[in-house]
């Protein structure tokens, strides 16, 4: 049994990563009826917290079928940090998460985010200072290093081991990669071969197959793994990987009514938790990966990208449903 803390997350657990404008409480919803056994939110701009900013503060919504669930933070000003903590703790998620990976030049340029990488010390210095804050399990997720010579991962695991946190989340890349090449996982596995290491070890990056899961599970030896980017517009991946463990399986790709379903019910929920305008903006990131694989989809496609009328979006789902009948759609 893996687990955060006392938080019982099952043997090999499943986990959604924290994703900008995508792993947001209608995403979430979805992704846990397909059996995601933990989940985070987007990450939380602690400045942004602390002034009380209307889209941070929004982003601590969680609810109670989405439990165990973790608020991730970002930020590099030791004050708005532990500030920032006592904001997410009366929130009451199971996890306090920190992010210590994200790459993106806007918080990398503020030492947020992967940017702390090339400051171990002040990485260190952060996560305690939360850690001495917060009766909640404390967890980091992060990357490899900075560049290929900067990839101090393995010493890095064992010194917020040391001030307490209680999982560590690695992306095998390193910020300069961005999301290009291939995830390394090899430092990931020498982490979990570490016998001084006693905290779960969860590896993330380019898990997009229910194969590619149980080949890295099988050779690298972590205790979990966070799925990413293979999950936007396509929970199913992890009923699908799960099947896959239990019976050596897989499962045929949803039906193009499931999707359509999905779509569906991610909209409403969409425009339910952001209001109509910006939940059917932020629905179009999603649109392709729904509908991929289906021949001529581009002509609805279009439509979705563009059409900011509600009914418009139900009746065009609506119109794919029909035109495609019940037919598996391949995933490319």
């Amino acid at each position: 049994m893996v687990k955060i803390a006392n938080i019982e997350l099952g043997e090999f657990p499943l986990l959604l990563a924290p994703m900008e404008d995508v792993s947001d409480p209608p995403f979430r919803a979805l992704c846990k009826a397909q059996g995601c056994d933990m989940m985070y939110t987007e990450f939380i701009s602690v400045e942004g917290l602390i002034r009380d900013a209307d889209k941070s503060v929004a982003k601590l919504d969680i609810y109670d079928y989405e439990r165990p669930i973790g608020i991730q933070i970002f930020g590099a000003n030791l004050d708005s940090m532990v500030q920032a903590a006592d904001i997410v703790t009366e929130a009451n998620p199971e996890v306090l998460d920190i992010n210590f990976g994200c790459p993106v030049k806007k918080v990398v340029c503020k030492g947020a985010g992967a940017g702390i990488l090339q400051d171990i010390p002040k990485m260190v210095e952060l996560t305690k200072a939360i850690v001495d804050r917060t009766h909640l399990p404390v967890t980091v997720k992060t990357r490899l290093g900075w560049d290929d010579n900067s990839k101090y991962i393995e010493e890095v695991a064992e010194r917020l081991q040391d001030i307490g946190i209680k999982a560590l989340s690695i992306h095998g890349r390193t910020r300069k990669q961005m999301y290009k090449g291939e995830a390394d996982w090899s430092l990931i596995g020498k982490i979990k071969d570490n016998p001084r290491i006693k905290i779960p070890i969860f590896g993330n990056g380019d898990i997009d197959s229910p194969q590619k899961a149980a080949a890295y599970r099988d050779r690298y030896g972590v205790d979990g793994i966070m799925i990413g980017r293979a999950a936007i517009g396509y929970p199913w991946i992890f009923r699908e990987v799960k099947h896959y463990f239990a019976t050596g399986q897989l499962l045929d790709p949803p039906t193009v009514e499931e999707r359509v379903a999905a779509a569906r019910e991610h909209l409403e929920r969409s425009i339910d938790w952001k209001g109509e305008t910006l939940g059917i903006l932020e629905m179009r990131r999603h649109y392709t990966n729904y509908f991929r694989g289906l021949p001529n989809i581009k002509q609805y496609r279009k439509v979705l990208v563009s059409e900011f009328d509600k009914d418009a979006l139900y009746g065009t789902l609506e119109e794919i449903g029909e035109v495609y009948g019940n037919s598996a759609a391949a995933v490319l």
